[in-house]
């Protein structure tokens, strides 16, 4: 009996020491992914923020060629239905609340990250809502910067959706 439970023990000590590396192994890989979704998560926040700065100057130009067409018309235009065919346009082309709601899904990212709970099936659902965002911006796109920074959303969703792959 005394072999018995010297193997028991050794066995015990092995079982522990197998169950301490896993969980050391798992939290250094989740550092890890913590790590490159947020890096992400930045990099999507400096394009958002260089493009709202642009959106000013890019619905003014958008404007200025809508109204360089209607001159090169051989008509007259109607000074009211001229104004509101812009505002139909803006409205149309407009992107506020999708940028609004790309802002609360990173937030949501950090947060879902920064938690100790299973966070994997969350991140998925942000991730997929990112992506219904990034596309409804390439819908609405009225400029080639407009197209441009919603590839480069899509790209960095993509990147983060290979890493959330990996988490519970």
């Amino acid at each position: 009996t005394t072999g018995e439970s010297v193997w028991i023990k050794s066995a015990t000590d092995a079982m522990d020491q197998a169950l301490n590396e896993l969980v050391a192994s798992r939290k250094e890989e989740g550092q890890k992914l913590e790590s490159l979704i947020l890096k992400r998560c930045n990099a999507f926040k400096q394009y958002l923020a260089g493009y709202r700065g642009a959106l000013p100057e890019l619905q003014e130009t958008h404007r200025q060629r809508l109204l360089d067409r209607i001159e090169q018309l051989s008509v007259e235009p109607d000074a009211k239905r001229l104004e509101e065919e812009l505002v139909y346009s803006a409205q149309k082309t407009d992107v506020d609340e999708e940028l609004d709601r790309l802002d609360a899904h990173l937030a949501a990212i950090a947060v879902a990250v920064a938690g100790k709970q299973p966070c994997g099936r969350r991140l998925d659902f942000l991730m997929q809502e990112l992506n219904r965002e990034a596309n409804t911006l390439a819908s609405k796109s009225a400029s080639l910067t407009t197209t441009q920074t919603a590839v480069e959303f899509k790209v960095l969703i993509e990147q983060m959706r290979e890493q959330i792959q990996n988490i519970e």
